[in-house]
């Protein structure tokens, strides 16, 4: 999409690749317009689609149900969250309550597009999906509040600028607080109904990433 840094892959992906090339597995990269003609073109089915999570309601519907799905997003939540936590907060989207208090925390600063996920797409699929009047808050960079109790739901991006450490402290913090905490991809799957397919490849072992 727009906000897609010129010439050059975001984080997420380059990990996602080089661990695919230290586990002496093979990778293919698409877009998701092109996704349709490469799965087509494949010997065999693929072992596992990594996608970015925005596109899973486009992706979703292209890569055979028997096919593992996930997302980047989701990488980086076991890889650098807590998956399990993430869960839990994502089933909190059905307690929220007109006026409820959402904070969407990005772990970096950048230049904010006028289609910005945390600030644009995540609030707008949010009130949509739960037909609540939500209030919004985003943070962004170091700026995590310590006073956490007034939101009703803690929404957090994938953490691929920060340590592990940082975003468990995070969760701890939020966990602390009584707070719900989740992420972009959790949180994306959870509103297009397939959260249970993309969490599987964790579920199942086909994805054993070692924080």
């Amino acid at each position: 999409d727009v906000s897609m840094p010129q010439g050059r892959l975001i984080l997420p992906e380059v990990q996602v690749l080089r661990d695919v090339m230290d586990a002496d597995a093979a990778g293919y990269m698409t877009k998701d317009t092109e996704l349709e003609t490469v799965l087509a073109s494949l010997k065999k089915q693929p072992d596992l689609v990594v996608t970015d999570s925005q596109a899973f309601s486009f992706v979703s519907k292209i890569v055979p149900a028997e096919v593992p799905l996930t997302s980047f997003s989701i990488v980086f939540a076991r890889h650098r969250g807590d998956l399990n936590a993430y869960l839990s907060g994502a089933a909190a989207l059905k307690t929220l309550k007109d006026g409820d208090r959402v904070l969407v925390a990005e772990a970096c600063t950048h230049h904010v597009q006028p289609v910005d996920i945390g600030r644009v797409k995540i609030p707008k699929w949010l009130k949509e999906h739960t037909g609540k009047e939500l209030q919004f808050e985003t943070v962004a960079g170091g700026d995590f509040p310590e006073d956490l109790s007034s939101y009703s739901l803690i929404v957090s991006c994938g953490g691929c600028m920060i340590n592990r450490r940082e975003m468990i402290n995070r969760i701890d913090k939020a966990k602390r607080q009584g707070v719900p905490i989740t992420n972009y991809g959790v949180l994306i799957a959870e509103i297009n109904g397939i959260l249970d397919r993309v969490i599987a490849p964790f579920r199942n072992g086909l994805l054993e990433i070692t924080p």
